[in-house]
């Protein structure tokens, strides 16, 4: 059985801070994790995955290779929810976006990137709050998250990709070359999950024969898989519970 997208990870010098403020701008619910990660939980009635703070030391060296693009209903509710993320501890930053461009960029107070789209969007029209979760990346890592997730193409031109669930909800894009090298480990990645008494084995070796590589050498924290995806991207594999 195919792979799900269970969570989207951030490795975070302190989960339990970045986790309050992601909660606060999204309005999501805090749960506790099984080690010392916490994680956020989209409301029940959406299409979504959760995401996930996990304690790392390593220090964030660059642009991150993907970030949240906020959605907003009106220009108002984007002034509101600037507004909310700035009392809960972001900032304003400059990475070369135009002062005509409607968007407005952001960092986390652990300096993750993310957007606030003006309203009218029409491609992220019905995606939620997290309208997509925009990547740098090839067209090649664009086709393989397609055929691992099983996950519909909703863009494929100039070498630009995006896909979505069938389910609707965000979007995950890639916005092809050039694509800047990758130095050090993602600071975002995602971790896959399979149904029960899915075949794990027969599943990670199915995301090899797509493209990815298998980076560890026998079973990684909790009987994960560690892998990379072909722009060596990090992901993870969860055993079935």
């Amino acid at each position: 059985m195919t792979s799900q997208l269970f969570a989207i990870c951030f490795n975070a010098t302190r989960p339990a801070g970045l986790a309050r403020f992601w909660s606060g701008v999204l309005g999501w619910e805090v749960a506790g994790g099984p080690d010392d990660d916490v994680a956020i939980l989209p409301p029940p009635d959406t299409a979504g995955f959760r995401i996930r703070f996990l304690p790392s030391r390593e220090p964030k060296i660059g642009q991150n290779r993907a970030h949240f693009d906020l959605t907003s209903a009106s220009p108002e509710n984007q002034r509101q929810t600037v507004a909310r993320a700035l009392e809960l501890g972001g900032e304003h930053i400059d990475v070369g976006q135009l002062p005509e461009e409607g968007h407005v960029v952001l960092a986390d107070p652990d300096g993750n990137e993310f957007c606030v789209i003006e309203a009218g969007n029409t491609f992220l029209a019905d995606t939620g709050v997290i309208g997509a979760l925009a990547c740098d990346g090839t067209q090649e890592v664009g086709y393989f998250w397609s055929k691992a997730l099983q996950w519909p193409l909703v863009w494929d031109q100039d070498q630009e990709t995006a896909i979505q669930s069938p389910n609707g909800g965000t979007k995950i894009t890639w916005g092809g070359p050039p694509v800047a090298p990758k130095t050090g480990t993602n600071r975002l990645h995602f971790e896959l999950a399979l149904p029960a008494a899915a075949d794990w084995e027969a599943e990670v070796d199915r995301l090899i024969s797509l493209g990815a590589t298998r980076t560890d050498t026998g079973e990684g924290d909790d009987g994960r898989a560690l892998m990379l995806d072909p722009d060596g991207n990090e992901f993870s594999v969860r055993r079935p519970r």
